[in-house]
């Protein structure tokens, strides 16, 4: 009997510590691999040589064709395949936290909450990562829009649900609530933000806003696994 809970404890530690920490190097790596592959050109210029950081979004690997005009399958290929390799972990990650709150009826019916809008978001990563932009525009902004919609929601629960727990240390839930607040500002520049249609200076703004969040996301998840981690290791003594 020991042997059995065990085992559903280092699977547990698995998707909550090991998997996401994996696949965060995953992302990184996929995504720089698909800068340095993409072709070229941006909105505004199409001469530029390869992938401009401040002017190219993140979607433009993700494209079939590049801004210049040349064929880009292979950025595309590593583009969907971290987004896609994303998905799959976080999806795996929120099925899973709910389980640590079991103890308290209140709590697990918010971790519920949070783990639900989390799978839609992680759903819609895996969209965003299989429509590219430049063939199915309005699908590709559906999905990449409810990413940050999905977890704006689910940051909420996690950070009220992580105040109020007394077995998770608080600067965990301060780390969400960053979370919360980031997502938040960042929904507020989509819907209220220059368009990047509009000029040059609007999309350098709109690019640099979705690295700053995609930033803040990475270092979010990473800064999680440890708040999980100290409580997974408790729960095993």
């Amino acid at each position: 009997m020991h042997n059995i809970d065990l085992n559903k404890i280092l699977s547990r530690y698995t998707r909550l510590i090991v998997i996401p920490r994996i696949s965060t190097v995953l992302f990184i790596f996929f995504q720089i691999t698909g800068m340095l592959l993409y072709p070229g050109g941006t909105m505004y210029n199409k001469e530029a040589k390869g992938y401009t950081f401040t002017e190219n979004f993140f979607s433009d690997m993700g494209a079939y064709a590049a801004r210049n005009g040349d064929p880009n399958y292979l950025s595309m290929i590593f583009f969907s395949l971290s987004l896609t390799i994303v998905g799959v972990t976080f999806i795996l990650y929120y099925l899973t936290i709910p389980s640590l709150f079991r103890s308290d009826r209140l709590s697990y019916f918010i971790s519920l909450l949070g783990s639900l809008f989390a799978i839609a978001g992680s759903l819609c990563l895996i969209g965003t990562g299989l429509t590219p932009s430049d063939l199915v525009l309005e699908s590709h902004k559906f999905f990449a829009n409810n990413i940050f919609y999905s977890f704006l929601l689910t940051s909420f629960f996690y950070a009220y649900l992580i105040f109020n727990s007394n077995t998770i240390k608080k600067r965990y839930a301060i780390g969400y609530l960053f979370f919360f607040v980031s997502i938040f500002i960042y929904v507020g520049v989509l819907n209220y933000g220059p368009s990047a249609d509009l000029n040059n200076s609007a999309l350098i703004f709109q690019v640099v806003s979705q690295k700053l969040i995609v930033f803040v996301f990475i270092f979010s998840v990473l800064h999680q696994t440890f708040g999980f981690e100290n409580l997974t290791n408790n729960i095993k003594h």
